[in-house]
């Protein structure tokens, strides 16, 4: 019954975060658990691309009690946030999930829907508004929920094997730089250079790196290379190929 009269309400609500107003239209879903969560109970910050062709459809589907699918928040190509699921429940976004200790993810994060056609129907560039409107929005929450920079996540990060959004285009680097999500710092020339560069008695090392970062060990026994190319469409999207080279070690490394 509550699910039911939160979709039929929609108000406008304005959130403060640094000294500005961040703005968000409420639409809520019906798709989330009954049970509140405590807030300490979030400890990850999870982003995906809708995957739609139409953004309109998106909306359509994450409100629709019969998809059981939704997310906390979704952020349209124009910018504008909805709050889709308040904080404090768990929404059905991150499906069967795994990183570090925790598995299905749902229960212990907030889920942000960035809207995009994805792989399947044209892939694009997120919109400067999008990602201006996510930083913000990314930065109300860390600091809300102190989420640590490491439990800062894409969909494929913790569901490398059917998922690959947010995908390479999704500005990882620049969201770094604004203290949203871990990134390397290596010089991009002496990256290059090892670019390819085989590395295959190494692989033990690199697998043992990801495990430290994060990435759960069941996906590597399951399918090693979707795992690969999981992060490298989150730290090396200039080659996503799912083999390990010189300089997805070094980055690896790095990161750790």
């Amino acid at each position: 019954m509550l699910a039911i009269i939160l979709y039929d309400f929609e108000q406008t609500s304005n959130k403060k975060i640094n000294n500005m107003l961040l703005k968000t239209n409420i639409n809520y879903s019906p798709n989330f658990d009954s049970k509140k969560r405590s807030k300490k109970k979030i400890k990850f910050l999870v982003f995906h691309y809708t995957g739609m062709r139409s953004e309109k459809g998106a909306i359509s589907r994450l409100t629709n009690i019969q998809s059981e699918v939704a997310s906390h928040y979704f952020i349209k190509r124009s910018g504008e946030i909805i709050n889709l699921v308040p904080d404090l429940y768990i929404a059905w976004h991150a499906g069967f999930s795994a990183w570090k200790k925790y598995s299905l993810l749902n229960q212990n994060s907030i889920g942000i829907e960035i809207s995009n056609p994805g792989h399947q129907f044209g892939y694009k560039k997120f919109t400067k508004n999008q990602i201006r409107s996510l930083i913000r929005l990314s930065k109300y929450l860390i600091k809300k929920y102190n989420v640590n920079q490491n439990n800062i996540l894409g969909h494929s990060d913790i569901a490398p094997l059917r998922k690959k959004d947010p995908g390479e285009k999704f500005p990882w680097e620049h969201l770094a730089k604004k203290n949203i999500g871990k990134w390397h710092r290596i010089n991009k020339k002496k990256l290059k250079k090892l670019r390819n560069k085989e590395c295959e008695k190494k692989n033990i090392k690199f697998f043992d790196y990801l495990f430290r970062i994060g990435y759960s060990k069941k996906y590597k026994e399951l399918n090693p290379k979707k795992l690969i190319k999981a992060f490298q469409r989150r730290y090396r999207p200039q080659l996503i190929n799912g083999r390990i080279d010189e300089e997805c070690l070094l980055i690896a490394k790095n990161l750790v």
